[in-house]
């Protein structure tokens, strides 16, 4: 089983999302990383969201991931920096569908080294990334697949990366490569990339 994408449920949890901060009159900056975790969130259709944040206030990524856990049928568990001690982090990073975590914390590579995707794999998002690829390497340090890995630039940067189960081929290991062929729309030409 894998995950796949659901683009109803993600535009139902970004609108819901939107609705969600405009009520509580959010910053702009935080709000546009904040509804596209949650319209990810939704679109996966996350059964086990986990937002690991630096701080114990709920911030707009937190508000817009509640809604998206509703929309899904899924539940969201909160992780503040000054909570997550190594017993009970285990417990509850386990069978993880979309996993969050803010790049202020300190302990960003040993909560995903923590997290155990679930059946269907593992998305985790980091914002507040600051073009650093904790996330990719924590990952293949943990000994999971990297299937696919982006950095965006929104806000202070998000990176995405979502973790497959079973056997294939990882971004990540070193010996192998892999060969990715994009297509030029505007000039029909043919590019091929070896990772």
């Amino acid at each position: 089983m894998k995950l796949v994408w659901c683009p109803e449920t993600a535009s139902k949890a970004y609108i819901e999302g939107v609705k969600t901060l405009a009520s509580e009159n959010q910053g702009q900056e935080e709000t546009d990383v904040a509804e596209f975790i949650s319209a990810l969130a939704g679109g996966w259709k996350a059964q086990l969201i986990i937002d690991a944040q630096s701080n114990n206030n709920p911030t707009s990524t937190s508000l817009t991931l509640t809604t998206a856990a509703q929309h899904t049928h899924g539940k969201y568990v909160c992780l503040s920096e000054d909570e997550t001690e190594p017993k009970n982090v285990m417990k509850q990073l386990k069978g993880v569908d979309f996993l969050v975590v803010d790049g202020r914390r300190r302990d960003v590579a040993s909560v995903v080294k923590e997290a155990k995707p679930g059946p269907r794999g593992m998305v985790v998002v980091r914002y507040n990334a600051r073009k650093s690829n904790i996330v990719s390497s924590a990952v293949i340090g943990a000994g999971m697949r990297v299937v696919r890995s982006v950095f965006l630039p929104i806000g202070e940067g998000v990176d995405v990366v979502h973790v497959g189960v079973g056997k294939g081929p990882s971004l990540g290991k070193s010996g192998q490569s892999r060969w990715i062929r994009h297509i030029d729309e505007d000039t029909g030409e043919e590019h091929l990339f070896r990772r």
